[in-house]
């Protein structure tokens, strides 16, 4: 999609939505299922993905682990947020790459060492940005980004969660 087009489509989503704020609230949902060992899949909408643990902790790697894909979420959850504001902002923006690294110490999902939170500790996020725009334009740019991106606000802000457990008879 070209950048004026990419303009065009997001600024009639943005109308739909402050006309109508109920367009704008929708529910998003993925489906999983373990499939043996460590191996699931999952699908969204159309799409169906495979994910694994590696071979070192009792996986089979067949795909990305559940963390690994947080990290990836949270690049190209960024490298999207990038695009839509640059665009929207008249940003001159020719690429944008994302690398996200994040520390984790297993000792907390084995339960090795309850002191020790199962997740991240830790996260270091590198963006680079391929652009024309002056300083000023990028703080902004930076700024908004950070500001509206959904990913890096679920990991910055708890999210209240809702759990329901069923127990299906073999």
């Amino acid at each position: 999609m070209s950048q004026p087009e990419l303009a065009d489509a997001l600024e009639r989503t943005a109308s739909v939505f402050r006309a109508d704020a109920h367009k704008a609230r929708v529910t998003l949902r993925s489906d999983s299922a373990l499939q043996a060992g460590f191996h699931s899949r999952a699908r969204m909408r159309g799409h169906e993905i495979s994910i694994d643990e590696p071979k070192g902790i009792g996986g089979t790697d067949l795909g990305a682990s559940p963390v690994e894909l947080v990290l990836a979420a949270l690049g190209s959850c960024q490298e999207i947020t990038y695009r839509a504001f640059a665009t929207a902002l008249g940003i001159p923006l020719v690429g944008v790459a994302v690398s996200v690294e994040g520390d984790i110490d297993f000792r907390g999902f084995f339960a090795i060492d309850e002191t020790v939170r199962p997740g991240f500790g830790a996260l270091r996020v590198t963006v680079n940005l391929t652009t024309s725009a002056s300083q000023a334009q990028v703080d902004a740019l930076v700024a908004a980004v950070n500001r509206h991106c959904p990913v890096l606000d679920m990991l910055s802000t708890p999210v209240p969660s809702h759990f329901e457990t069923r127990v299906v008879a073999p």
